[in-house]
């Protein structure tokens, strides 16, 4: 029932349980999502808490998952100011939480936002902060992302998007240094 404004008040317990928090998006930065930590709430007792309760909001960063710039737009156009995440806890650097971030879509169905980041190609896989390489839990979350990431390449989205056959042909020509001279000849 406490809220947390700060990642060093998260109980290490906490982290090393993996729980999963809720809170209300703030704004998408480069450094991170920036969340405020909605606490459950128990009627009589959360009317009290809430005028002690100081104001922070969480650093949370998407584990796993190293952002491209269009990456980094894509966040800011899919998630909206007050939106209710979901994020399970998977390390804590510092003041920044390394978490699966999970959006509802629906009723019935939410969204993992590291594996959606690399199924659109909008980002790479890398190594889980946080997360002991002997675990278990590492390497069903790597080989999670490493599918999603696969995806991506086979469909040729995002940063895997290949140029074609004649987009090849085109900048070899013009990037040629006689076809280069022709230009500057012509043009003079």
């Amino acid at each position: 029932t406490a809220k947390f404004t700060s990642a060093l008040d998260i109980p290490v317990e906490f982290v090393e349980k993996n729980v999963k928090l809720r809170g209300k998006l703030h704004r998408v930065t480069e450094k991170g999502l920036e969340v405020e930590h909605i606490p459950i709430s128990i009627p009589f007792i959360t009317s009290i808490q809430r005028k002690w309760q100081s104001k922070g909001l969480l650093l949370v960063r998407l584990a796993g998952v190293e952002l491209a710039p269009s990456g980094m737009a894509w966040l800011q156009q899919e998630l909206k100011p007050k939106q209710m995440i979901w994020f399970q806890l998977l390390g804590r650097e510092d003041l920044a939480l390394d978490c699966l971030v999970l959006v509802n879509k629906g009723r019935f169905l939410s969204v993992c936002l590291n594996e959606e980041l690399l199924r659109q190609g909008l980002g790479r896989t890398a190594r889980i902060e946080g997360l002991h390489h002997d675990s278990r839990l590492y390497w069903k979350l790597h080989k999670r992302l490493l599918r999603a990431e696969l995806k991506a390449l086979k469909k040729n989205k995002g940063i895997w998007k290949e140029e074609s056959y004649s987009e090849r042909i085109r900048d070899r020509i013009s990037n040629n240094k006689f076809v280069q001279t022709l230009k500057q000849f012509a043009s003079w």
